[in-house]
C-alpha cells in the first residue's frame, strides 16, 4: 500500500518538470491521470532510443492513465471540470496564464473547490518582467550563471541533463506533500507556484553570495572544484583519472600521510589550509600529478583507500550501465519492457509497483465513462 493511496492528481503536463512532479506521486501510490493533445505529450517525440519510445517519456510517465482532451472544447472542458472537483491536486505546466483564460487558473479552481491544491510550474514564474519568456532547460541553466561556471577553464558548458526541470520537479513534489499534510490538519488546499529560473537561482545561492559579499563569482575549474583543493581528477600513470576530494585538514594530513607518502607535506605553509591550497592550485597539483604519474589506477586506489581519502573513477556512461552498485527495475512500454534505475528512494521491507508506460489516450475511453 503506497502513502497516497486514494489520492486522484491530474495534470494537464508536458516536457519534464510537472512529469517528474507527478512521477514521483504516482510511485506513491496516487492516481495520476495524464492530460494529453491528440498528439501526445510533446516529450514522446525528444527521441526514440527504448524501442520505439522516448527515453524521458519512459523515466517519467510510467504509473500514470493518459487522457487525451482538447480543452478548448466545451465537452472536453466539461470533463476536465469533472474531474477536478473530485481531484486532490491538479498540476499544470502551461504557458503562464494559458490555464486560467482556459477556466482552470488556481485562483478560480480553489474558489470553486476550497480543498484541492493546484500547482503552477513555470518558466520564470507567474508575475516579474521575464514572465513571458519562454524556458527550456539550457535557457534557464544559462539564464540564472550556472553555465558560466560549468565547464572547462576557457570554455562554459552546460549541465549534461536536464537540471533546471529536474529541479523545479521535485520542488513542486516536495511542496504538494507539505500541502497534503497542511490539508490533513485544516482542510484547506494551497495553491502552488514553482519556476525553473528560481529553482536553480535557489542551487546557485553559494556563488552568487560569493559575488555578492566578496566580489568575485567562483571561475569555471573544469573537473576541479572552484573553491576546495584538491578536489578533483588526476591522471594516474596507465591513463585513466581518478577523482579524489578533501574536505578538511584531518583528510589533508591522511592524504598526505597514507597517498602521497610525505606527511611533511601537510605543514608546508602554501597547502596548510584550504585558502592558501587553492591559492597555490598549480603547486599542489605538480606534486600530486608526480606521485599519480609513477603509478597505476589500481595502485593509486589502494592508496587512496586505505588512507580513508574519498575517491571516485571517472566514468564513463558505459561504466555506469554495468556498475554493480546500480539497481534497475523494469517497466512496460507500449512496446516492451525498458530497464530503469530503480526509485532513488528505499523503503525498508516494502518494494514500490512499478507502473505502465501508457500509449497516447490509452485511458480515455474508461475515465470518460467513470467521470460522465
Amino acid at each position: 500500500m503506497g502513502a497516497l493511496d486514494g489520492v486522484l492528481v491530474v495534470s494537464l503536463e508536458q516536457a519534464v518538470a510537472a512529469p517528474l512532479c507527478t512521477a514521483r506521486l504516482a510511485e506513491a501510490g496516487a492516481r495520476v491521470i495524464k492530460i494529453e493533445r491528440a498528439e501526445g505529450d510533446f516529450a514522446r517525440g525528444y527521441d526514440h532510443v527504448v524501442d520505439g519510445e522516448s527515453a524521458y517519456f519512459v523515466w517519467l510517465n510510467r504509473g500514470k492513465e493518459s487522457l487525451v482532451l482538447d480543452i478548448k472544447q466545451p465537452e472536453d472542458a466539461a470533463l476536465l471540470d469533472r474531474l477536478l472537483a473530485q481531484a486532490d491536486v491538479f498540476v499544470q505546466n502551461l504557458a503562464p496564464g494559458a490555464a486560467a483564460r482556459a477556466g482552470f487558473g488556481s485562483e478560480a479552481l480553489r474558489a470553486r473547490h476550497p480543498r484541492i491544491i493546484t500547482v503552477d510550474i513555470s518558466g520564470y514564474g507567474e508575475d516579474g518582467p521575464a514572465r513571458d519568456m519562454k524556458a527550456y532547460d539550457f535557457l534557464i541553466q544559462c539564464e540564472t550563471g550556472l553555465a558560466a561556471i560549468t565547464g572547462g577553464v576557457n570554455e562554459a558548458g552546460r549541465v549534461g541533463v536536464s537540471v533546471a526541470d529536474i529541479a523545479c520537479g521535485m520542488n513542486a513534489h516536495a511542496a504538494v506533500l507539505q500541502a497534503l499534510i497542511a490539508r490533513g490538519r485544516n482542510g484547506e488546499g494551497s495553491a502552488i507556484a514553482v519556476s525553473l529560473f528560481d529553482a536553480i537561482a535557489d542551487w546557485m545561492t553559494v556563488p552568487l553570495l560569493h559575488y555578492d559579499y566578496a566580489g568575485r563569482a567562483p571561475t569555471r575549474a573544469g573537473l576541479h572544484h572552484a573553491t576546495i583543493a584538491p578536489y578533483g581528477a588526476y591522471a594516474c600513470g596507465d591513463g585513466r583519472q581518478v577523482v579524489l576530494a578533501i574536505q578538511n585538514e584531518r583528510e589533508w594530513l591522511g592524504f598526505c600521510t597514507g597517498v602521497l607518502l610525505d606527511v611533511e607535506l601537510a605543514g608546508d605553509p602554501r597547502f596548510v589550509s584550504n585558502s592558501a591550497r587553492c591559492a597555490n592550485r598549480p603547486a599542489l597539483d605538480a606534486v600530486i600529478d608526480g606521485v599519480f604519474r609513477e603509478l597505476d589506477t589500481a595502485a593509486v586506489i589502494a592508496r587512496l583507500s586505505a588512507a580513508g581519502t574519498a575517491y571516485a573513477s571517472l566514468n564513463e556512461i558505459a561504466d555506469l550501465s554495468r556498475h554493480p552498485q546500480l539497481r534497475r527495475v523494469d517497466a512496460l512500454t507500449p512496446h516492451g519492457r525498458a530497464a530503469l534505475p530503480a526509485s532513488p528512494v528505499r523503503w525498508s521491507g516494502t518494494t514500490p509497483t512499478i507502473g505502465e508506460v501508457p500509449a497516447i489516450g490509452a485511458n480515455s475511453a474508461t475515465i470518460r465513462t467513470e467521470f460522465s
